[in-house]
């Protein structure tokens, strides 16, 4: 059975190791930072045989050099000018076999351009398992600092259609500020507010509240929601621009009220 632990860096990343239960060699997943790493793998007495990574931003990839001094392993990312130290460039439909586990590729575009997400369909005892960095958050969606909002619509959309079952590992403790968001579109949705509520009971006793699911996602994060008749009105209200209707379009207008938030 897969084992998905988050280790803590920086101010809000999680950091996924993750492992067989009955074996002491782990993987990680966009080490921005070696030492939390290096001391988890010491404190449990694991093996670290694979190293993950999604995209380029520093707070992903800064760690990797350092985990290579301690360990050789292979670093699987996107074929990126930006990330010298991959050794297996990845690409849309490619699959790797990490931990014991089998990972589709899926590229994922919008945050940057070489975003990918590593997707592991359910087994027997295990939920199908998505690492998705930036793309998709708890209740949001990442920045778009290098793609267009169609690219981040349609990546979204993407994810969205995986498995309602998959469990979204996503790589930072946005949640309660992207709920904050999505209440201020949504005041009155019932399934949000419940969601708030539970989200902040988890953060009161420093639980994280990763991984979400898609089937919450669908639920209550208003960014996988761009056709509900509700959220086209609210982001026309909100943004003045009555005649805006295509998903991409309120998408694109939702994701620029979120950065102004």
């Amino acid at each position: 059975m897969l084992e998905i632990y988050p280790i803590k860096a920086f101010s809000d990343n999680y950091l996924w190791l993750f492992k067989q239960s009955d074996s002491i060699d782990a993987c990680i997943v966009d080490p921005g930072d070696a030492f939390p790493v290096l001391a988890y793998l010491k404190q449990e007495k694991l093996n670290l045989t694979a190293i993950l990574l999604t995209h380029h931003h520093p707070d992903h990839v800064g760690g990797v050099n350092e985990l290579l001094k301690h360990y050789d392993v292979p670093v699987y990312g996107p074929e990126s000018s930006a990330i010298p130290t991959v050794t297996q460039a990845l690409h849309e439909g490619d699959s790797i076999v990490a931990g014991n586990t089998r990972f589709a590729v899926l590229e994922i575009p919008g945050h940057t351009l070489d975003h990918i997400a590593y997707f592991a369909d359910a087994e027997s005892d295990q939920l199908p398992t998505l690492f998705c960095g930036d793309t998709l958050f708890a209740g949001g969606c990442g920045r778009i600092f290098e793609g267009t909002p169609v690219m981040m619509y349609d990546s979204l959309q993407k994810l969205a259609a995986l498995n309602p079952a998959t469990q979204v590992y996503c790589a930072h403790e946005y949640t309660l500020s992207n709920l904050a968001f999505a209440e201020a579109v949504l005041p009155e949705d019932s399934a949000l507010q419940q969601r708030i509520q539970l989200e902040k009971e988890k953060r009161e006793y420093d639980i994280p509240t990763v991984p979400s699911s898609i089937s919450v996602e669908l639920e209550t994060n208003p960014f996988l929601r761009a056709e509900n008749q509700a959220i086209i009105d609210a982001v026309r209200s909100q943004s003045g621009n009555q005649r805006v209707t295509r998903p991409d379009e309120v998408f694109a207008i939702l994701r620029q009220l979120k950065d102004d938030f």
